[in-house]
């Protein structure tokens, strides 16, 4: 028997790192001080294998299974994209077009259409829903994603938010496809609100990326450039251009982008006839997210 003290202490040496100790023995034996404690075998060599796959250059979310995503945890591996503190403020902001739409609709029994494009651990839709699911109850969410495996993380992940918010089930709907191609025809015109973090690395940009992020899926990263030339625009555009034949009258769409795609995608969003076009910034001050009324 190994005391949790002395277990974490060589961890922390191991990995050089005392925060990463401490998440993973947190993992397996669940919140303590980091000094009393008898830790058994099993429960040892757990941890020594989980350290080992550190080491070995994989991502800590990926070793530790789950991360805290705003007020989700979800279920992460590599079948998906790791949640960004950069993504939990664009929903940040598409909450915030939602909820402006909520003030003025005249008609507040109509379903609230929102789609996620793109959704791969479901963090986005499913963050709606758990934030505003509850003030919204007629809110229905399309999470799409081209990639069945990444669709059946984001299942995975809907049924573990559902056991602590049971309306996640109802309101979100997991659907294959690309980009709008997966969403029921029907909701041509009638959708509020748009929000995707698509790919936005450039080919060129990819070999450049840390190590750990190049573990993570290439197609969720990488996009083509877009139809200017800029490298990596090319998910960014295919949401923005095709978003505003999907949204009502006043709906938006939010889209996860590279810093330097400010320009070029507030370009496109005016030229593709949103009435109101701005950019947002992540916590960092960087632009982060385009958003544009219809």
């Amino acid at each position: 028997m190994t005391s949790r003290g002395t277990l974490q202490a060589a961890l922390a040496s191991r990995l050089g790192s005392a925060s990463e100790a401490r998440w993973i023995l947190e993992e397996v034996l669940g919140a303590g001080d980091g000094t009393g404690g008898e830790v058994g075998e099993r429960a040892v060599r757990t941890i020594s294998d989980m350290a080992s796959r550190r080491l070995a250059g994989e991502p800590l979310q990926y070793v530790l299974g789950s991360w805290a995503f705003r007020t989700v945890e979800l279920l992460v591996d590599d079948r998906a994209l790791i949640p960004r503190p950069e993504t939990e403020q664009v929903v940040e902001v598409a909450l915030g077009e939602v909820r402006r739409q909520l003030a003025v609709r005249a008609a507040p029994g109509v379903p609230m259409l929102v789609a996620d494009l793109g959704t791969g651990s479901g963090a986005i839709a499913l963050s709606i829903s758990a934030e505003l699911g509850r003030e919204c109850p007629q809110l229905r969410i399309a999470a799409t994603d081209v990639d069945v495996s990444a669709l059946q993380l984001a299942e995975e992940n809907r049924r573990r938010v559902a056991a602590r918010v049971p309306r996640a089930l109802a309101q979100v709907e997991l659907r294959e496809g690309t980009w709008f191609d997966a969403l029921r025809p029907e909701w041509r015109g009638q959708v509020q609100l748009v929000v995707s973090n698509p790919p936005y690395v450039s080919e060129d940009e990819w070999p450049m990326l840390d190590p750990e992020v190049r573990r993570e899926p290439y197609g969720a990263l990488v996009s083509p450039a877009g139809s200017d030339g800029t490298p990596g625009l090319g998910g960014v555009e295919a949401v923005l251009t095709s978003a505003c034949e999907w949204l009502v009258p006043g709906g938006a769409v939010v889209v996860e982008m590279a810093p330097h795609h400010a320009g070029p995608a507030g370009e496109l969003a005016s030229r593709a006839g949103y009435r109101h076009v701005r950019v947002e910034a992540d916590l960092a001050g960087r632009p982060r997210a385009v958003v544009a009324r219809r």
